[in-house]
């Protein structure tokens, strides 16, 4: 069983063993490791060629997962992955500062706690910023984005209160 996968241009990639270094304009992604015992990778011309010895079920959903997560690190590398986060508040107001030294961002008046809360920054090329009342957070890889945007709204969930009447946070748009 085989899969073809054509890199964009303006894209450059290289394939050492099972691991697939991807470079673009907006910087590098970080690599893609298969280390799977049935699978081979190579590099012909501008293809990326995956092929299994194996054609069970298996292999093809991972075929399936390996063409999506190159589909996406090519994205990333071309235009970036983004999301926004709204900022709510009813009474107190929320104070959100970026640390961007510590891999932080840190919730401050958080229905009137005086601890900050402090949610992470995943990876090296993740970016926050808070421009008015949202939070935007940026880089080249879809995972990192994600899990980033993630931990800022998990920071502000609200536990032994009524999430119906108290909807301070900070959400996904």
């Amino acid at each position: 069983m085989e899969m073809r996968i054509t890199v964009p241009e303006g894209i450059d990639f290289s394939v050492e063993g099972k691991t697939i270094y991807i470079k673009g304009p907006k910087g590098n992604h970080p690599p893609l490791s298969f280390n799977l015992p049935w699978l081979e990778i190579k590099a012909e011309g501008r293809d990326i060629v995956v092929t299994s010895r194996l054609e069970r079920r298996k292999q093809k959903a991972m075929f399936g997962t390996i063409r999506a997560l190159l589909k996406n690190a090519f994205k990333g590398v071309k235009e970036g992955w983004s999301q926004r986060l709204k900022i709510v508040y009813a009474h107190f107001p929320i104070s959100v500062k970026v640390e961007p030294e510590r891999r932080r961002v840190l919730i401050q008046n958080f229905l009137g706690e005086k601890a900050p809360r402090v949610a992470e920054i995943v990876g090296e090329s993740t970016q926050v910023r808070v421009e008015g009342d949202e939070v935007i957070v940026e880089g080249i890889d879809k995972y990192e984005v994600g899990q980033t945007a993630w931990n800022i709204e998990r920071a502000t969930r609200i536990k032994r209160r009524d999430p119906r009447v108290f909807q301070d946070g900070i959400y996904r748009l």
